[in-house]
């Protein structure tokens, strides 16, 4: 079933024969003239927000719902055989788009279809109730004169896709801002304490930044759908409604700005990662560094002391007086050798 829109109330309103005008038919629709009758007043026949003209332009079919898919067929639509690419009929074009929305803390990828007709826009719709088009609506209130025609009705759509993907690239940006003290603390190599981090105390931090690049890269994704939709639709206007054709122009520069912005938020995002991983690298280097001088101390050492655990019937040394003391200091002298160069060449800092 397609969505039930709220009915304006029509009690107190004037006929056009009260009003001493011309009768509503012979208006011309401005979406079709190209007349801006959002500053006309009501005394000069300014239109009005009417449910039930807006139905007749826009039909949403959700997923499942056998009885919206035949009320859609009844306009010539099957999404079925548009499948999932931008395709071109004799009475429709098919415009293809990936969704991005948030619904609590989680981002929804989704997909969705304009079948779009000079007389009728249909939309496949994962569900009954798609609460981005409710934005859509409350345009379409602003400014009634966009229901006259489906392209003004497929321009608040896509409008109101394109603004709910600037507020999930929004709540990227929100979640790095959040994470600002841990990458902080993660590309200096010690926290709030003093204490160095480890590779464990970083996985929280990385997760959530992959989720954040995540989330742009698909929001990315979406703009460069819902923009190819929006210069599709320019087209279809071509010259016949200069208005709106402004209007879907101004659209098309805001999914580049909302796109522009989230190839900024990845671009970040990927510098940050690449940060965290470049310290995790020192760290581990560090660490390695550590047992490489280790063994370079205790090598010498370990030689002098695989001499004499060797087997041998006579080690003249051995008979001395201080034979034994003598041995001790030629290790330490051995082990002290390796130890100052590596000082010296500043390995050690």
């Amino acid at each position: 079933m397609t969505t039930t829109l709220p009915d304006v109330p029509t009690a107190g309103a004037r006929t056009a024969a009260d009003r001493g005008t011309a009768p509503a038919a012979q208006i011309p629709l401005p979406a079709r003239v190209g007349l801006d009758l959002r500053g006309r007043s009501p005394e000069a026949g300014a239109p009005r927000f009417d449910a039930r003209v807006l139905r007749t332009r826009w039909v949403q079919v959700a997923t499942g719902d056998p009885e919206a898919t035949a009320r859609a067929a009844e306009h010539g639509v099957d999404f079925a055989a548009a499948g999932g690419r931008v395709w071109e009929t004799d009475a429709h074009v098919y415009l293809p788009v990936v969704a991005t929305r948030r619904q609590g803390d989680q981002v929804l990828h989704e997909r969705i279809v304009l079948a779009l007709s000079p007389d009728v826009v249909v939309t496949a719709q994962p569900e009954r109730h798609y609460p981005v088009f409710d934005k859509a609506v409350a345009r379409l209130r602003r400014t009634p004169w966009l229901i006259g025609s489906s392209y003004g009705v497929a321009y608040a759509l896509l409008y109101a896709l394109n603004e709910a993907a600037d507020r999930v690239v929004a709540h990227a940006s929100d979640l790095l801002e959040d994470m600002s003290d841990e990458i902080d603390e993660a590309t200096r190599g010690v926290d709030a304490r003093g204490r160095e981090i480890g590779v464990r105390d970083m996985q929280e931090t990385i997760t959530r930044m992959n989720r954040a690049e995540e989330i742009v890269s698909r929001a990315q994704e979406s703009q460069l759908s819902l923009a190819r939709a929006a210069r599709h639709l320019r087209s279809e206007i071509a010259d016949g409604d200069p208005v709106l054709a402004s209007l879907v122009d101004t659209l098309v520069a805001d999914v580049e700005g909302v796109k522009e912005h989230a190839g900024f938020e990845h671009d970040k995002v990927r510098y940050l990662q690449q940060a965290i991983m470049a310290s995790l690298d020192v760290k581990q280097a560090q660490i390695v560094k550590v047992f490489t001088i280790i063994t370079a101390v205790f090598l010498p050492p370990t030689l002098i002391a695989s001499f004499y655990g060797m087997n041998f019937t006579h080690m003249p040394e051995l008979d001395r007086p201080h034979g034994f003391t003598l041995t001790v200091l030629l290790t330490l002298v051995a082990a002290a050798i390796p130890l100052a160069y590596i000082k010296r060449r500043g390995w050690l800092r």
